[in-house]
């Protein structure tokens, strides 16, 4: 009997042992968004100097735009808020490579291979495409790039960004002015301070209805064509998802079409 009953004892002790072994812990498959909602905040790098797409005012500091809106549209469907993290053109791809700063970024970031190379883009939300604007009574002076291209034309762009590469490649012989205010830019060349603005077609036809001395000539025939989409780091597939998913309902649902009214944008059902 006491052997039997030290036999029981003893499997008493190791089966919790035995069962352990087996046992491995669960990895989930959506590790980031997992973190996110229990954080309870989407943290979204922007540069906040790029309107109609995402624009800080400077004296409330809330922001809004196009690119705005699909952020929290993005943060809706995770169930979380939102909350914006200022980045810059010169620094945005090393801070969309700290993983501490922010989880994606948005406003105005064009698709390109380049950046998808090191970083990860979503699938496109908005087309885009290079353009000008300029002064009003000068619209007639430029057709196309080789009216741009002349030590006589001063052009003015932000610096770091896609702008600046297009000017620099494209324009050699233009006289280039490199200004740090993206913003300020049209008013700068209302003022005649510059000719023309190297920008996008996402941009320009918001700077034309707001301010009667500027004129995007080149509108609809521009030097380039692209989409723009949320950056990210790699590695974080399961975000991706989701955010492409919430692109991909708005396209059906007619909500990309009502943001394109809203800022004023031309409508390309992408």
């Amino acid at each position: 009997m006491k052997k039997i009953l030290l036999a029981l004892i003893t499997l008493t002790v190791l089966l919790p042992a035995v069962a352990g072994c087996g046992t491995q812990k669960r990895v989930s498959s959506t590790p980031t968004v997992d973190k996110i909602v229990e954080r309870g905040v989407l943290l979204v790098g922007t540069t906040g100097d790029y309107r109609p797409l995402s624009y800080r005012e400077p004296e409330s500091g809330e922001y809004w735009g196009f690119g705005i809106d699909v952020a929290g549209r993005i943060a809706e469907d995770l169930g979380v808020s939102v909350s914006y993290v200022p980045t810059s053109w010169p620094t945005l791809s090393d801070d969309v490579m700290n993983p501490g700063l922010f989880d994606f970024a948005i406003g105005g970031i064009t698709i390109t291979d380049a950046r998808k190379e090191t970083m990860a883009m979503s699938e496109g939300y908005l087309a885009n495409g290079k353009t000008i604007l300029c002064r009003k009574e000068d619209a007639d002076k430029f057709k196309g790039i080789d009216d741009l291209n002349k030590p006589s034309v001063r052009v003015m762009v932000n610096p770091g960004g896609l702008n600046e590469k297009f000017a620099r490649e494209n324009l050699p012989d233009c006289t280039l002015i490199v200004y740090g205010k993206n913003e300020e830019i049209p008013s700068k060349v209302a003022e005649g301070e510059a000719d023309v603005m190297i920008t996008e077609i996402t941009e320009a036809p918001w700077y034309v209805q707001n301010d009667t001395r500027l004129s995007a000539p080149l509108l609809d025939s521009p030097f380039t064509h692209g989409e723009i989409g949320v950056l990210m780091r790699k590695g974080q597939d399961d975000l991706m998802d989701k955010i492409e998913g919430t692109i991909r309902k708005m396209k059906k649902d007619g909500s990309l079409k009502a943001l394109h009214i809203k800022y004023g944008l031309i409508y390309n059902n992408i």
